[in-house]
């Protein structure tokens, strides 16, 4: 059958695209003005575009990675990882520690995401409003934002059985008496491929990239790929421009440039490169906020040998969570950790797995039979647990993240309940992913086990695919950037509209909590510039993306 391709059939249509790889500027930097300009194209600068525009509002949407759609995706992770990835899906920890997963193409992270759609916990929600002066996000205030944005990017519990590797952690659950849910997803007319994250080839998965920003363009917005915005110009409590700089076909930097003027303009590159380009622009911050207290879930992973036919690469890739132990302790108790299933891929289970040679040989033998869970723990809600700082170094930034007692603690005790889980769905071995512990037999020798492993940065696995804070929310400017609109508290016409305005980590997987709160305030924000929305008073005297010749998504 046809797949439909949007991006391709939008820019046969005329949408206005610029592709910085094949920018041909002129001598003196040229500028594009707009009424708003967005930096970043994922879950916050997607809805944020998509509302503006409807609204009425010139939008000039700015990313850093290339504009990829369907026709792109093959299904390969040896090509998705580069194409469409922070650093080929290989980003670390400045100590290598923990492996950060982070999209990099138009749509950002909603473009290789799973689909698990959940909405922010109540406990997360009561706690920044107790300990960070956030107002307005309650459960019952943001009801009807999460209702509309499940509406727009069809978003429902999924309706079909789960594949065996969700499957078994339903089983564990079930055998042992535990909490679990069936998840929401972001899909229409899914093939349940499984292959998810490497972009989804009919355009099944309901993505930014697939949704908001088509619709965006259609009404009239412009985008910019492969641009990074390198500069943002302000004086006194206003910005007055940002610098984008134009990346080739390796996103290796090309010495073209553009200023992009606007009314208001956001910040919506996620919860590393938000704060790494206000720092590097030099921005007001008093309290040395930016940065500071960034969260990852960092997760570790237990795999299971079962003696049928797992296929874990196959079928929706999340479709069952458990949150039996996320609040066991209260929120500011001991970490606590929500138990998924990642999709097991090749590359992704090899290059997540410790040892070499007969061992790693043997692990991959049982590919076909493997199932993993993965513990996420709910990081910054504990005295002992203040995350990351990102912070910059002279070849660009690092993301320092302490592995604290606490996480070690909530780390042996997932250990635990997965290697248990696992067993009570019929496992015939469990093996934790950590250094130095073999293949397990039986609940009683992986308990007894587990209770003496050595846990250790590097010796450990752990990984992470949920960025969040480093630009925090709030009304008490001694603890918040922006306020609970995401309105800066510094600069009158700067918004930040994505993850790093989190407080604490989530306690769930991001996504969802992004679209509901952008909306709300990507709705406030409109009706404060739509009434007097007009054109520029002057225009410069070209337009490098109205007058540039559409371009493929290759």
């Amino acid at each position: 059958m046809v797949i439909v391709d949007p991006i391709y059939e939008g820019l046969a249509s005329g949408w206005k695209h610029l592709d910085g790889a094949l920018y041909q500027g002129s001598d003196k930097p040229q500028t594009l003005e707009a009424d708003v300009v967005i930096i970043g194209t994922g879950a916050g600068g997607g809805v944020a575009a998509d509302i503006l525009t409807q609204a009425g509002l010139s939008v000039i949407m700015v990313e850093k990675g290339p504009l990829r759609s369907s026709r792109d995706f093959d299904m390969e992770e040896r090509t998705a990882y580069p194409n469409l990835y922070q650093q080929a899906a290989a980003m670390k920890t400045a100590d290598k520690a923990i492996g950060i997963f982070q999209g990099r193409a138009v749509g950002g992270s909603t473009t290789v995401n799973w689909t698990t759609s959940i909405r922010t916990p109540a406990d997360t929600l009561a706690y920044w409003q107790s300990e960070f002066a956030v107002k307005g996000l309650s459960a019952d205030e943001l009801e009807p934002w999460f209702e509309q944005m499940e509406s727009r990017l069809n978003i429902s519990q999924w309706a079909f059985e789960p594949n065996r590797n969700n499957g078994m952690l339903r089983r564990g659950c079930e055998q042992l008496g535990w909490d679990y849910t069936v998840i929401k997803r972001n899909v229409l007319g899914c093939w349940n491929t499984g292959y998810c994250g490497m972009g989804c080839p009919v355009n099944a998965k309901q993505s930014m990239l697939v949704t908001t920003i088509p619709a965006a363009l259609s009404a009239g917005a412009s985008l910019l790929s492969r641009f990074e915005a390198t500069q943002i110009e302000h004086h006194a409590d206003k910005v007055f421009g940002i610098w984008v700089q134009a990346r080739d076909q390796n996103l290796a930097p090309r010495p073209e440039k553009l200023m992009l003027k606007a009314r208001h303009y956001i910040l919506a590159g996620g919860a590393i490169h938000t704060p790494v380009l206000m720092m590097r622009s030099g921005l007001t911050d008093p309290m040395q906020l930016l940065g500071k207290r960034t969260f990852l879930h960092p997760t570790v992973l237990s795999g299971a040998v079962f003696d049928e036919a797992i296929n874990g690469h196959s079928g929706a890739p999340q479709s069952i969570y458990s949150d039996q132990f996320v609040w066991r302790d209260g929120a500011a108790g001991e970490l606590g950790y929500k138990l998924e299933v990642p999709p097991i891929h090749p590359v992704l289970i090899a290059s997540k797995t410790l040892g070499f040679g007969k061992s790693h040989a043997e692990l991959m033998a049982n590919f076909n039979q493997l199932q993993v869970v993965i513990a996420l723990v709910r990081d910054g809600f504990h005295p002992e647990s203040q995350g990351g700082s990102v912070s910059l170094d002279g070849k660009g930034f690092k993301l320092d993240y302490p592995l604290t007692a606490p996480f070690w603690r909530a780390a042996r005790a997932a250990f635990a309940s997965m290697a248990e889980l696992q067993f009570a769905a019929g496992a015939r071995r469990v093996l934790p992913i950590s250094e130095g512990v073999g293949y397990l037999n039986s609940w009683q020798e992986a308990k007894a086990a587990i209770a003496d492993m050595s846990l250790a940065p590097l010796k450990t696995v752990v990984a992470s695919a949920h960025v969040m804070g480093g630009c925090p929310m709030g009304e008490d400017k001694t603890k918040a950037m922006v306020d609970s609109f995401g309105q800066s508290h510094y600069l009158e016409n700067l918004s930040v509209m994505d993850g790093s305005v989190f407080p604490t980590s989530l306690g769930a997987n991001p996504q969802l909590s992004i679209y509901g709160m952008v909306a709300k305030n990507a709705t406030a924000l409109a009706g404060r510039l739509a009434p007097q929305s007009k054109p520029p008073e002057t225009a410069p005297e070209t337009d490098p993306v109205a007058d540039a010749v559409p371009e493929t998504a290759a």
